[in-house]
Parts: structure tokens; C-alpha cells; sequence
């Protein structure tokens, strides 16, 4: 097939969209790569400290904000939202008891990455047959993109005051993906900032990660704390934890606009291995089979199992005590590594405080 013209790219744009629905994903929308302001925010975040270890987000270069540069011949970039947020969730009851694990609610369900990836995948086939060969990539979370600005770029949302993208639609529970292409597709116009005055998403976040409107500090942050960082965890932000052991979910559960998020339709997002209403005790419990056996297909595996007790321990330090939980704690040190044995000693430092 012969490049197509402007018309041509207008309906198959539209032809996109309305692929992309079929194939599960809520919203779909068309960016260009121009990613220079993103690109200038990154760098500061890099230099101020606040993305931590994570030197995945800069060790790329400008690849990151430079599709171009990434995958040679890019010039539109589509973007897709899936919504996951599990249908009569109730996380914040979870979050009020200090007995059971606060697991983030996209980590419920399987790992979304394949899911996408698949979908995406089978979109871009249906271009493909539609038009013929063409040049393009699927991401999902992978590879050095900045899918938060190429999907506000593309019309799916604006950036919150807590860095989460957010629909007038849908609140801001939903997974981003991408299909990097060479059609000179046209674009979307990006949405409006709709946040105004309100702070309840700084207000809430229990560690101060939230440093400034739209300015998140990773090294705060429990989600960081608790999934991407491999050491111990500060002591002066343990207490501050609560009961999150996967994630933290805070900010996101009290903004305004997810009053109108869409619960997810898709089976394999929903909860598995009862970690929507978990105990911590329970899930302490686990040996390392257990935990590899249960966490299987889980975006929660990637963590280990050492991260895993060690997140538990810390919840465990902030409930509400007892004879049993400081048994069970008590009985874990003879075989805990030296990491988790310290949160652990840590946690029956802090029930004992409760005597």
C-alpha cells in the first residue's frame, strides 16, 4: 500500500480507536514525540535525588524523552489506558485495620504486563492488515518510555498533584501501555488540568512523599519503600507505613475524581489469593515455596521473598500486638536473613513499647 494521505490517516486513526475498544482497552489516544519538557523535568528530579536508586529512569540518556532516538523512525506514539480497579473493592476498610496487609490494588490480580503487551500486539496486527507493513514497537511500563507525559500528550488525562494521571472519566486507576509508530497519524489534543485548589492527595500521603504540587520524592514514597528498594528501610519512615506491605494506594483513593472510576471488566485483574482481605499474620506465614507457588503470574513475585517478609515485618511492628503476633515474629529469627531479621527485631521493639 502506497503512504496514505491525510484523509487516509484521519480514518484509520479513528479505525484505531475503535480496534483498540474491541480489544479491551477503555481509551486510546495519539501523541507526537516531542517530549523536551518531560524530558527537563526528569533531569531535575535525577539531579535533586528524588528517583532514589532507580537509575533504570535515567541510565537510558535521552531515549527516554527522544522516541526517535529509541526506536529510529518513530513519530507518533499511541497510547492506551486499561482500567483496573477490582469492582466492590474496599481498600480503605483493609487500610483501617491494622491486623490485615494493604497490598496496592493493580497488584492484586495477574501481572497486567503480558496482558497488555498481547493486546497491543493483536492492535497492531489489525493495523497492519489493514494497511500493510508498517514500523512500530509495543511497551508496556518496559524499555526507557515516559508513558505518564506521552499519554497526557495523547488526551487520556492530566498529571495529578501526586504524579498519577487522571481521567475526568475514569479517576485514575488504570494501567498505561504504547505503540511506538512510523504513520504520521494525527494527534489528540491533551486535556485540561482539572486538580484546582486540592490538596487532599499531599494532605493524605503518610510519609510527606508528596514534597510539592506534582513533585514526588521516591526516597519518601511507601510504594518506592516497599516494591523498588532492595535495602533496609529507614527507621524514621516505619512507623509511617502502616500496614502497606505491596504498594501504597493513599493518595489515589482520596482524590475527587476517582468518585467516577470504572471498575475493571477484565478477569484476570480481579483478586487472587485473597490478597484484597489478606492477614498479615497469614502471609507471614508463607515459606519461600509458598510464596513463589502464590505469587505466581504476579506483578508482586518481582519484589522477592526477602522484600516480602521484610514488608510484612514492618506492618507487623505497627498492629496491634499480641501474644500470637510476637510469637510468630519471635519464631521467625532463627532462619530470617540478616535484612529481614533486623525489621523483624524492629517490630518486637515497637510491640513491646505497646506494654
Amino acid at each position: 500500500m502506497s503512504s496514505p494521505d491525510a484523509k487516509e490517516l484521519a480514518t484509520l486513526a479513528g479505525r484505531i480507536k475503535e480496534w483498540s475498544r474491541e480489544l479491551g482497552f477503555q481509551q486510546t489516544g495519539i501523541a507526537d514525540t516531542d517530549l523536551q519538557a518531560a524530558g527537563s523535568r526528569l533531569q531535575e528530579a535525577e539531579k535533586d535525588g528524588r528517583l532514589a536508586d532507580m537509575d533504570y529512569l535515567w541510565k537510558h540518556g535521552s531515549k527516554r524523552y527522544h522516541p526517535g532516538e529509541l526506536i529510529p523512525g518513530t513519530v507518533r506514539v499511541i497510547s492506551v489506558r486499561m482500567d483496573y480497579l477490582p469492582p466492590d473493592d474496599d481498600a480503605r476498610a483493609v487500610l483501617q485495620n491494622p491486623a490485615k496487609a494493604f497490598v496496592s490494588r493493580y497488584a492484586l490480580g495477574r501481572d497486567y504486563h503480558k496482558l497488555m503487551r498481547k493486546r497491543l500486539q493483536k492492535l497492531a496486527k489489525r493495523v497492519q492488515a489493514h494497511i500493510g507493513e508498517f514500523g512500530y514497537r509495543v511497551f508496556v511500563d518496559s524499555a526507557p518510555v515516559l508513558e505518564k507525559p506521552l499519554a497526557i500528550k495523547a488526551g487520556l488525562g492530566w498529571m495529578g498533584k501526586h504524579t498519577n494521571i487522571i481521567s475526568r472519566e475514569a479517576g485514575s486507576w488504570f494501567f498505561l501501555g504504547e505503540i511506538y509508530t512510523d504513520l504520521p497519524l494525527p494527534v489528540d489534543i491533551p486535556t485540561e488540568e482539572h486538580c484546582g485548589r486540592c490538596t487532599a492527595c499531599i494532605d493524605i500521603c503518610p510519609t510527606r512523599a508528596i514534597v510539592a504540587p506534582y513533585r514526588l520524592d521516591a526516597r519518601l514514597c511507601i510504594s518506592y519503600l516497599t516494591i523498588e528498594h532492595f535495602g533496609p528501610i529507614p527507621q524514621a519512615l516505619r512507623p509511617l507505613m502502616g500496614n502497606h506491605i505491596y504498594g501504597c494506594d493513599d493518595c489515589m483513593m482520596v482524590c475527587p475524581w476517582n468518585r467516577f472510576a470504572i471498575p475493571t471488566g477484565e478477569a484476570d485483574f480481579l483478586p487472587r489469593q485473597g490478597l484484597d482481605q489478606a492477614g498479615l499474620l497469614e502471609l507471614f506465614s508463607w515459606d519461600e515455596t509458598a510464596f513463589l507457588k502464590r505469587t505466581e503470574g504476579s506483578p508482586i513475585r518481582r519484589i522477592g521473598f526477602e522484600r516480602w517478609q521484610r514488608n510484612i515485618a514492618v506492618a507487623l511492628g505497627n498492629s496491634e500486638g499480641g501474644k500470637e503476633v510476637i510469637q510468630v515474629l519471635q519464631n521467625a529469627l532463627p532462619e530470617a536473613s540478616e535484612m529481614v531479621a533486623e525489621h523483624t527485631h524492629w517490630a518486637l521493639q515497637q510491640l513491646k513499647k505497646q506494654d
